[in-house]
Parts: C-alpha cells; sequence; structure tokens
C-alpha cells in the first residue's frame, strides 16, 4: 500500500457510496487507476465490504455501552468465545493497560443493557468489568 491507496481507504470511509469519478478527483488519480486500486485492495483482503452507518437515532442499538473487561489468567481465549455468543455484543477489541477487552454493546432500553452488562459479568473467566455508557456520538469515520 502507498501514501495513494491510504488516501483512497480514507476517502472510502467517509463515503463508500462515493463514485470513482469523485474519488479519483479526491486522490489525484485516473478514474480507471482507482477502480484498479479498489479492485487490487480487494482483492488483497485490505477491503473486506461495504456497509450502512445509521445515525444514532435510527439504530437498532438506542443505548450503547463500552464494556471493559478484566480477564483471569489464561482465560482470554474462553471469554472471547462466550461473547461472541452474546448478540448484543457488537465489537469486541483486545488492549492494553488495566483492563484486557474492551466489548461495544448495543441494546434497545437501558434495562437490557444493565442486563447484558450483568451477563457479561457473570462469564467464566470475567474478573471484573467497568462500564460506560454512551451518550452521544460526535463523529464517526
Amino acid at each position: 500500500m502507498d501514501a495513494i491507496d491510504e488516501k483512497l481507504l480514507l476517502a472510502l470511509r467517509e463515503n463508500a457510496r462515493a463514485s470513482t469519478a469523485r474519488l479519483a478527483r479526491l486522490v489525484g488519480r485516473s478514474r480507471t487507476s482507482v477502480q484498479s486500486r479498489i479492485e487490487r485492495l480487494e482483492r488483497a483482503g485490505v477491503i473486506v465490504g461495504y456497509g450502512v452507518r445509521l445515525a444514532p437515532e435510527h439504530d437498532l442499538g438506542a443505548v450503547r455501552a463500552h464494556v471493559m473487561i478484566k480477564v483471569g489468567p489464561k482465560e482470554a481465549r474462553a471469554v472471547t468465545a462466550a461473547l461472541k455468543g452474546i448478540p448484543q455484543v457488537r465489537v469486541l477489541h483486545s488492549v492494553s493497560g488495566d483492563m484486557d477487552l474492551i466489548a461495544v454493546a448495543a441494546t434497545a432500553s437501558v434495562a437490557e443493557m444493565d442486563g447484558v452488562i450483568d451477563r457479561i459479568g457473570a462469564l467464566d473467566g470475567v474478573e471484573r468489568t467497568t462500564s460506560s455508557i454512551l451518550l452521544s456520538t460526535k463523529f464517526e469515520r
């Protein structure tokens, strides 16, 4: 990947539906060159798909939270597998620091989120959790 690929990926993150002509103008290359780059990035597995970002008020999970998770020694694999089984957990990150994982959960109500956080905390291998309910999203790319 080069600087043009990076600019192209940034532009696609902003608007994956942008026309090839618009992307070409943004990165300073021809439409044919941009289309070839996109196809190459897809074949290489750099671009694995395109999606829809919903406005928070239209998102299926109106209540979102970051759940920081401390995992017991050698328990990360089992906890990760258990978290995959909780459909409200949309994303799971491995992180450095005091906590080992951050789960991003989304539910339809605060009461449901309370239950999801309790369920995460009760998993075998989870030592403790710290949760933060997201109030608003200032921007997303």
